[in-house]
């Protein structure tokens, strides 16, 4: 008797497949705008599931917030929010921000607590000021003008160097990889047997059929790329047209 293939155990959503989400800090987001002057780091803390460490800051009103650590952001530091200075780990709207300046943690509404550039080591550049919009380089390369209310976290995110140390053993990855919900290793469908993978089988390892699927296919054949036949009608009539 065959299995489910490894993509449709995961969607089940099992205990397997779940992040321990016990082990976690909950959401990092920033503080609420009522918030406003210096706060103290008291502490730089690891976050089992996040790449990036969580620093926990005395808010002004006797609050302890947590927010992501920025690079270079040490115990005893100050954090301005809302108003106040421009230095690494100050959380102010982008109106208040200089061009040129790295940022991280952006809001695309304003007040919605970050949402962009939020993995550790990543950062965004501050462009120019126009108006009320305030145009940032992503690190995708892409420009995205956001509201000059947004706000937006100076400096780029902690622990950028993760992936330079090595993983030694197998058990390392195992735990590391599991902690963020994600796959151990991936097993290719060619190299399964029949009953395990529509892929699976024959004389070769070898696909032997169309890998491309339809968005209507059955789930338990749904391997492969996803290509809806919409698109490369849209593509190929662009193509025709140039």
């Amino acid at each position: 008797m065959g299995k489910r293939i490894i993509s449709r155990r995961r969607g089940s959503g099992t205990a397997r497949y779940r992040s321990p989400s016990h082990r976690h800090h909950g959401a990092i987001y920033h503080p609420a705008p009522e918030v406003v002057g210096e706060g103290k780091v008291l502490r730089i803390v690891p976050a089992p599931g996040r790449t990036a460490p969580v620093a926990e800051v005395a808010a002004p009103g006797g609050a302890v917030v947590r927010v992501l650590a920025s690079a270079g952001l040490a115990t005893g530091d100050s954090v301005s929010f809302q108003e106040g200075k421009v230095d690494r780990g100050s959380i102010l709207p982008l109106a208040r921000i200089p061009d040129g300046t790295l940022v991280s943690n952006l809001e695309v509404k304003p007040y919605d607590g970050g949402r962009l550039v939020r993995s550790a080591g990543a950062g965004a550049l501050v462009v120019a000021h126009t108006g009320s919009e305030v145009t940032v380089q992503l690190p995708s390369g892409d420009f995205k003008q956001l509201l000059a209310t947004c706000r937006a976290q100076v400096g780029a995110v902690g622990g950028g160097g993760r992936r330079e140390r090595p993983i030694i053993k197998a058990g390392k990855k195992y735990w590391s990889t599991r902690t963020l919900a994600r796959a151990y290793f991936k097993v290719r469908g060619v190299s399964m047997n029949p009953v395990n993978h529509p892929f699976g089988g024959g004389a070769h390892q070898h696909v032997g059929r169309p890998s491309t699927v339809s968005s209507g296919t059955w789930p338990g054949a749904k391997v492969g790329r996803f290509s809806r036949s919409t698109r490369k009608k849209r593509r190929l009539a662009q193509q025709g047209g140039s």
